[in-house]
């Protein structure tokens, strides 16, 4: 139980890491070659210590190297809000949002998960109606995905055997 509280909270901080290096990236002008420079310094400053970093690694380079998919997602879903009229920080959450919905892996991060992380990142960093914005993005592409993995148990089946 320890091991799984554990491992979720520090997949938490590393998404937290991930988001923070792609808000800088956006934010120094979306310099593709200081990517690595930016993640290794904020893996050092935000979560020191931690030993692990290929999942913050992966989360942005998978997220920009689909960065122009996802940035048209966005658009798509949110016709409104032109993607350079989103704030930085809301536009790199659903950025990493979306890489996780669509092109992560549901063994490991089903896509429930994947949302419910990107609100709380938007409660943690974002403005006051933040985490309502990245909800309704990150729904709406969910159900034109067809809800993948909605009625999904195996959690529960897991923790009844276990008993």
């Amino acid at each position: 139980m320890f091991y799984v509280l554990y491992s979720m909270a520090n997949r938490h901080l590393q998404r937290s890491v991930a988001m923070q290096s792609l808000f800088e990236w956006d934010f120094q002008g979306c310099r593709d070659e200081k990517t690595e420079e930016i993640t290794n310094r904020n893996t050092r400053e935000f979560a020191p210590g931690i030993e692990e970093t290929d999942f913050i690694e992966s989360l942005v380079e998978g997220t920009l190297k689909n960065r122009k998919n996802i940035d048209e997602l966005i658009e798509k879903c949110a016709p409104e809000w032109p993607i350079n009229q989103i704030t930085a920080v809301d536009r790199n959450i659903l950025r990493l949002g979306i890489y996780e919905l669509i092109y992560g892996k549901y063994e490991e991060v089903p896509p429930k998960v994947a949302i419910n992380e990107a609100i709380e990142l938007a409660k943690t960093f974002g403005g006051e109606s933040s985490a309502r914005f990245v909800n309704g993005v990150l729904g709406t592409i969910y159900r034109e995905m067809g809800e993948p993995m909605k009625d999904d148990n195996s959690d529960k089946k897991k923790k009844k055997e276990e008993k």
